[in-house]
């Protein structure tokens, strides 16, 4: 493909870094080749509520899940809604099954039932977004995702016009964008991504608070607890489509 636009999700290749890391144990790896099977997003079609879960509820997606945590303990939060996550590190994918099949007892949130309200797509989640129909989202969640801090890297951040625009298109009115980095070189490119989607957004901030404390119904990623731990300051971002 050529990149003809930066950040257009249809000239990219990819907009993620490696995709595997140590190997995986052999929990995990019956998880990804048992339950994965069972849950995973389809590899063509429509990607709606009623195909995945058989019928209509507010339908969340989640660009890049990391382990999983926070898309499982919304998940549990909300049982009557569906939540689907793209992840292209085969290890974030077999830690999130670990979630989804009844609960890590050290995650936040504690053990839990098997989750039936969960779908995962082993790849990349633009491809899969594009296959959702206009207006169809209630959430998308964008958080922690790869800085890229390299000038030249720039046009492989999540956070560029067509990535956003992609998003933008399949929020209902009225649905909630949430985005979140440590990063201060990723967070001012960000805002500036956002200034040019005032039309279709509006930043749900009165106060420095809004982005500076994690919102309820926000839950704690592992990656976001490290980063504080490591003296990181860590934002908080919800955008309501227009």
């Amino acid at each position: 493909m050529t990149a003809n636009k930066p950040g257009d999700p249809t000239t990219l290749n990819r907009l993620y870094g490696r995709a595997k890391g140590k190997a995986l144990r052999a929990g995990q790896q019956a998880l990804i080749d048992d339950l994965l099977p069972q849950i995973q997003v389809p590899d063509d079609g429509p990607v709606t509520a009623q195909r995945l879960f058989g019928h209509d509820c507010p339908l969340h997606f989640e660009i890049g899940f990391g382990g999983g945590e926070h898309m499982a303990i919304r998940a549990d939060m909300l049982p009557d809604h569906g939540f689907v996550g793209a992840e292209p590190f085969v290890n974030g994918v077999a830690q999130a099954l670990v979630h989804v099949s009844g609960g890590d007892p050290t995650m936040k949130g504690g053990a839990h039932p098997p989750l039936g309200n969960v779908r995962i797509h082993h790849g990349d989640a633009l491809e899969v977004l594009s296959r959702v129909p206009i207006g169809a989202l209630s959430f998308a969640y964008l958080l922690h995702p790869d800085p890229w801090p390299k000038a030249r890297h720039a046009k492989r951040r999540m956070m560029n016009d067509g990535p956003v625009r992609l998003i933008a298109d399949k929020l209902r009115p009225g649905g909630e964008f949430r985005f979140g980095t440590d990063h201060p070189v990723y967070l001012r490119h960000a805002l500036m991504v956002m200034q040019r989607f005032t039309g279709d957004f509006d930043w749900l901030c009165n106060a420095p608070q809004d982005f500076l404390k994690r919102p309820g119904g926000w839950p704690e990623t592992r990656y976001e607890a490290k980063a504080r731990a490591q003296g990181h300051e860590v934002w908080y971002f919800r955008f309501r489509r227009r």
